[in-house]
């Protein structure tokens, strides 16, 4: 059985379907890695520590600007809890707020204390003096934005930043240094990221199971709810054998397989019934002679019974006639199966149809001259010998002479013709020999044609007359034996046609 086309084959399906799957991961993937990418762009707007302490300094200061009473701590987890960088803002009011739940106290204790420090020494600057010094000037006589200058000083050294809120230091950020903890962005993200894999997981199996191992799966139950129909005894269980795949080859083997075990089923019940049919037809012939044998043979054996010499010499002269053709029936019966068994070896050499028509005439002569039926023989120059068993071949061309015999009518004709033809275009090689015998009888009725060759049958003119039933299987065999083949027609009577195989003898 052919193979499938590979564009076909469930492998490259399977193959194909994983390669889509990979494809849609990778880009669920990168959909995912670019989302997270700009998440966390968002929430690290600089990678420098102390330029983010300073925006959210810068920031928050803007807001108490507005809002005087802000809740410092609401407003930086509003609007920094997605900064992954920790930072911590201390007010001088004593307010801490943090953008994480677990900001190191230490840290605040030390901004508490640097924001003491920051505030003295920026009053010192408001005051123009140094530390120590009397003050040179009041605070009233500076601008505000050499006020923001002074409060603003130290800037953001150290990753701290200061709040100015008015004409006063409000607080200070600070932004601890390092990168992000892992944990923190896979505690964010990780929730996310697992639900679009596993949504991207359960999209590309449900999809791999749909397109390419749902069928699969359905019509490999089809092959199995056919198998099993077949086990059960049901032969005309098949399976659709659509598609291309190795499925569709397994289906249609299955089908094959299923074909070829019906078939043989059927011929084991045509075998049975004819069976059962020639074990009643021999039983039939079998029983008439030794019905007829056994009749006149106790007739015979009566003692009371007074049988004159002409009556108990025709009594056993049929007892006799019975015998003999009870003999040729179980003869009949063996060459058969002897035949179509192949229990018996045909020689195999040359033999001349001439010779054969020959033997035939010379058999049937008296009867022939008796019934003034002329036997016509024609044998064309160009038909070659024929490769068989002599004997055999004899037997089968005398008992259609014989049948032919016994239904042309006193008087009739017999045609004995043998002539080359080629070969059918069949793919055989060589030519044949065809041997035809006609006669002039009332030829076979159409509808029998096709039964004459079964044993035992006799149901039309053209096999009755005393005959077993056997002659023409014997024929049929016999030719069959020799890799020919016969048929019967009818044609201004009873044709039938031999074709014997050529075979071409080396020098």
């Amino acid at each position: 059985m052919s193979r499938p086309a590979w564009y076909r084959s469930l492998y490259w399906r399977v193959a194909l379907g994983l390669v889509a799957f990979l494809a849609l991961m990778l880009a669920a993937q990168a959909a995912v890695f670019i989302w997270a990418t700009d998440r966390m762009a968002e929430s690290m707007p600089v990678r420098n520590p102390q330029r983010l302490a300073a925006i959210i300094a810068s920031d928050i200061s803007a807001a108490l600007g507005n809002t005087p009473a802000l809740d410092v701590q609401q407003y930086v987890r509003e609007h920094y809890g997605n900064v992954y960088q920790t930072f911590l803002v201390v007010m001088s009011s004593g307010t801490t707020a943090s953008n994480r739940d677990d900001p190191p106290m230490e840290l605040a204790a030390a901004l508490h204390a640097e924001l003491e420090r920051r505030a003295q020494l920026a009053e010192r600057r408001l005051a123009g003096r140094g530390e120590g010094e009397p003050p040179r000037r009041g605070p009233g006589l500076l601008g505000p934005q050499e006020r923001l200058r002074i409060l603003r000083a130290d800037g953001p050294r150290a990753n701290i930043a200061p709040i100015v809120a008015g004409n006063a230091l409000a607080g200070l950020v600070a932004v601890l240094p390092g990168r992000p903890p892992l944990s923190r962005v896979a505690r964010d993200l990780g929730p996310t990221l697992a639900l679009v894999g596993g949504s991207v997981l359960a999209v590309g199996v449900g999809l791999i199971a749909f397109v390419v191992f749902g069928p699969v799966r359905r019509r490999l139950r089809q092959v199995q709810a056919a198998t099993e129909r077949l086990g059960q005894g049901d032969l005309g269980a098949r399976v659709p054998e659509g598609g291309g795949d190795e499925v569709a080859a397994l289906a249609r083997s299955f089908n094959l397989m299923a074909g070829e075990l019906a078939a043989r089923a059927e011929a084991l019940q045509a075998s049975d019934r004819v069976r059962r049919q020639l074990l009643a037809d021999v039983s039939h012939e079998l029983m008439t002679p030794l019905t007829a044998m056994r009749g006149y043979l106790e007739t015979l054996a009566m003692a009371e019974l007074t049988l004159d010499p002409p009556t108990r010499e025709r009594y056993l002269r049929i007892v006799d006639e019975e015998t003999r053709r009870l003999e040729r029936i179980i003869g009949d019966l063996l060459d058969l199966a002897r035949l179509e068994g192949g229990g018996s070896s045909l020689r195999r050499e040359p033999v001349d149809t001439r010779t054969l028509f020959e033997r035939v005439a010379l058999r049937h002569e008296r009867e022939l001259a008796a019934r003034g039926i002329r036997l016509v023989t024609r044998v064309d120059p160009a038909a070659a010998p024929v490769v068989g068993d002599p004997d055999r071949l004899e037997q089968a061309l005398q008992n259609l002479a014989a049948n032919a015999l016994r239904h042309t009518p006193d008087g009739g004709e017999i045609t004995l013709a043998a002539e080359r033809i080629p070969r059918p275009s069949s793919g055989q090689a060589g030519d044949a020999t065809r041997i035809i015998v006609r006669d002039t009888g009332p030829g076979i009725a159409p509808a029998h044609l096709p039964l004459i060759f079964d044993r035992f049958y006799k149901a039309d003119a053209a096999r009755a007359g005393g005959g077993s039933g056997l002659g023409l299987s014997i024929v049929k065999a016999i030719v069959e034996r020799h890799g020919g083949t016969i048929t019967a027609r009818n044609d201004g009577g009873a044709v039938f046609e031999i074709r014997l195989p050529i075979e071409i003898q080396k020098p």
